[in-house]
């Protein structure tokens, strides 16, 4: 051909082309550079069959994406062809000198030619609904409630309009090409083409052509806008995940399901703190030099991974929709505190990459963003939820890191497999042990903690009041036995279970239960000490590593290997991080073996006397059984077997179940900002019309008993509401017809 139209076209396109490869290769070497900026972790190759086990399961079973189907379904088949379809564009390449041309071997294959336009056209559908969902849902329509509330929206526009203008291209390209080739093109070869096809009957061949190499050259000019768009932007996530999910993926902490639940995400045990690489050793910790970051104080800090997890986030906005801290207007989103570290670590790299004498002449960003503290006020107001973001002071507010209950919402609906609370946890790491910055709440918890081993600083010698009153004796290991192999199980009453009223009535009911059904079982006494959950997770490792050392010792000395647990908190470090400190036990929440127990027939829930009336009970998942462990179904089971009652799920249930607002030590922290969590969740839970809001772990009933005073006082919830342990609930059952004192236990 050689007109002035094809020239034009070959030169802007491979003048494009050029420059969109150049800035795309310099780019990933950047955001390359930018990873490597991390500490170490060498926990993330091992089982490399099954980490690409799980990445070809997230990636074509989008199994992460399922819980949105719609939205899943739309993006599967435009991931799919955005990747497939690479081909159409090395086509387009071809036909802008020759119009003619088609890819050797399988350009006419008809299975290649079905997949093309196939995935042309239902791409083409995928994307709309992409699009017509961001609208639908768009912050002007939602506000705050809005997943997408505080995306980069010119971003995801840039990207769907993109998407969209290839697949247009691509099926104009097949119509044009069965136009041109009328003669010989069917159905076989133009499945889709044939129908737009006809559009183009009577232009001539010449004009054919010419339209076949301005559109193929429109649609490379769109690719290579793209390319040269991302190139110039390293942080735009809503592109760069396209690359980098697949690595993000695959370092993942868990690359197969972890011991107690089906979860391949990072929730369970959270990671100790490592140096370069290495985990401290907290017996030799006064060899530390004395420029060792405990915890994360500055964002190169982070690991390798965290700096990653950054660069990757999409801005999908799910862990926003699920934070039970942003939904009730805490100045905390997980995906904008991801985004504002990666834009903070992109702007701060050039200063961390040059060498000494090169950062005299970095560029100002560069400093500025060198100097700024990772933890600072940033003037946040309520009113002005984005203020707590878009600053030049701190790169993280205060209110931001101390908002997070833990809950792992965030984590469990990341489709790229970001560890959002490892991070959090990191930061107030360094906030605890170099800045001693952090609530006052957690002075009083930290010294309960070390003086007496538990959160109300209460004396040991009182571990055991919670089972005076009972019928028979509550054997003690020391005391009543040598040691635990001389029982099936160790309970682990926990702090809440000895101290707290309400839960002492809970292991009342759990000790009368296991003796029911026959079960042998010992108890620490004051031998016990509080897990160290609230320490942990409030940022004091060394009070952490302290209970715990502590409690293994008793534990391995003990001869344990069989806990029972009422405490979600207690169960989730019990049997996924003491493993960290040699104590390994097969640990059970008390629903899974209660449940079994029931199932066994051991124990016999009865039916109310004849003329009862049913009652309803919904059931709130604790966070840290639920989520970090995927215990659902026994709890539910347990209740399902008690006669009489009927259960009732919240909307928000499993693994989408609302924070009761405890986690994260926050059991222990005032809710000075937004509305409290507790509320929320306890509102949900009296809308079901249950009688009965049926919990399973100690600090889930504290706040929702509090909660459900607080609606009762102001006339929201009906006085005979109750708030319930599963193993209250179950006992009152075993024992109906008994004597009224034993059913009230």
């Amino acid at each position: 051909m050689n007109t002035p139209l094809q020239i034009a076209v070959i030169v802007v396109s491979l003048a494009l082309t050029a420059a969109g490869v150049a800035l795309l290769t310099r780019a990933a070497a950047s955001i390359v550079q930018v990873v490597r900026l991390g500490e170490p972790d060498r926990t993330r190759t091992g089982d490399p069959g099954a980490r690409t086990t799980t990445l070809v399961r997230e990636f074509l079973g989008h199994t992460r994406m399922a819980r949105l189907p719609v939205v899943a379904v739309a993006h599967w088949f435009t991931m799919v062809g955005f990747g497939f379809l690479f081909f159409t564009l090395v086509t387009a390449y071809g036909q802008i000198f020759d119009p003619h041309f088609t890819l050797w071997l399988v350009g006419a294959f008809p299975p290649y030619e079905w997949v093309a336009e196939g995935l042309s056209v239902i791409g083409t559908v995928g994307i709309l609904t992409l699009i017509a969902i961001r609208q639908k849902h768009h912050p002007r329509r939602e506000g705050r409630s809005s997943r997408f509330f505080g995306s980069n929206f010119w971003q995801a526009y840039f990207v769907e309009l993109v998407i969209l203008g290839v697949m247009v291209c691509i099926l104009l390209l097949r119509s044009l090409e069965y136009a041109l080739d009328a003669e010989h093109a069917d159905a076989l070869h133009y499945p889709f083409g044939q129908i737009l096809g006809s559009a183009f009957d009577g232009l001539s061949a010449g004009t054919l052509e010419n339209l076949i190499v301005l559109i193929a050259g429109i649609k490379i000019v769109i690719s290579m806008t793209w390319a040269v768009t991302i190139g110039l932007n390293t942080t735009m996530g809503v592109a760069w995940h396209r690359f980098l999910a697949f690595p993000n993926i695959w370092f993942k902490r868990n690359p197969t399901p972890t011991r107690v639940g089906p979860s391949t995400t990072s929730l369970g045990p959270l990671q100790p703190i490592s140096i370069k690489g290495q985990v401290l050793d907290f017996e030799n910790v006064d060899e530390l030099d004395e420029d060792a970051a405990l915890g994360v104080g500055a964002v190169e800090k982070f690991t390798w991974k965290g700096l990653l997890d950054f660069s990757t986030c999409t801005e999908c906005g799910r862990c926003q929709s699920q934070c039970p801290a942003w939904n009730t207007d805490k100045p905390l989103s997980p995906k904008m505190l991801i985004l504002s570290l990666r834009d903070h670590l992109h702007a701060k790299a050039p200063w961390l990459l040059a060498s000494e004498e090169a950062r005299k002449d970095s560029p100002s960003e560069a400093r500025a963003h060198a100097e700024r503290p990772l933890i600072g006020d940033t003037g946040y107001s309520v009113e002005d939820p984005l203020s707590a973001y878009n600053t030049e002071s701190g790169v993280i507010d205060p209110d931001v890191l101390w908002s997070c209950v833990t809950c792992g919402a965030c984590v469990e609906q990341c489709p790229v497999d970001i560890e959002h609370v490892d991070h959090i946890v990191d930061m107030r790491r360094y906030q605890v042990l170099i800045e001693s910055a952090f609530p006052n709440e957690l002075n009083g918890l930290f010294k309960n903690l070390e003086k007496n081993g538990n959160p109300w600083g209460l004396k040991p010698r009182l571990r055991m009041d919670w089972a005076k009153g009972l019928s028979f004796e509550i054997k003690q290991v020391g005391v009543d036995i040598e040691d635990l192999t001389e029982v099936e199980y160790l309970f682990w009453v926990g702090c809440a279970g000895a101290y707290e009223d309400r839960q002492k009535k809970t292991s009342a009911a759990i000790a009368e239960l296991l003796n029911e059904a026959g079960v042998q079982f010992a108890v620490l006494g004051d031998g016990e000490s509080c897990t160290g959950d609230s320490a942990r997770r409030s940022g004091n490792e060394f009070l952490f590593q302290q209970l715990a050392m502590q409690n293994v010792e008793v534990l391995n000395e003990s001869r344990a290997q069989k806990i029972v647990v009422s405490c979600a908190h207690c169960f989730n470090t019990i049997q996924n991080e003491y493993p960290q400190l040699g104590g390994n036990y097969e640990v059970v929440h008390h629903t899974q073996l209660l449940n079994r127990l029931v199932r066994d027939k051991k124990l016999t829930p009865v039916a109310p006397i004849e003329g009862g009336t049913t009652s309803t009970a919904t059931y709130h998942d604790p966070c840290y059984i639920g989520r970090h462990n995927g215990i659902y179904e026994p709890p539910r089971e347990l209740i399902g077997s008690l006669p009489g009652i009927e259960l009732k799920e919240m909307p928000r249930n499993q693994e989408r179940a609302f924070c009761c607002g405890a986690g994260g030590a926050r059991m222990w922290m005032e809710e000075k900002i937004g509305k409290r969590i507790n509320l929320t969740r306890t509102e949900e839970a009296v809308a079901t019309g249950a009688d009965t809001i049926a919990v399973g772990c100690p600090f889930c009933r504290v706040m929702l008993s509090d909660g459900l005073t607080a609606q009762q006082s102001e006339g929201a919830a009906r006085e005979e509401v109750q708030v319930l342990d599963v193993a209250q609930m179950l006992l009152a059952a075993v024992q109906r017809g008994k004597e009224p004192e034993a059913v009230e236990q």
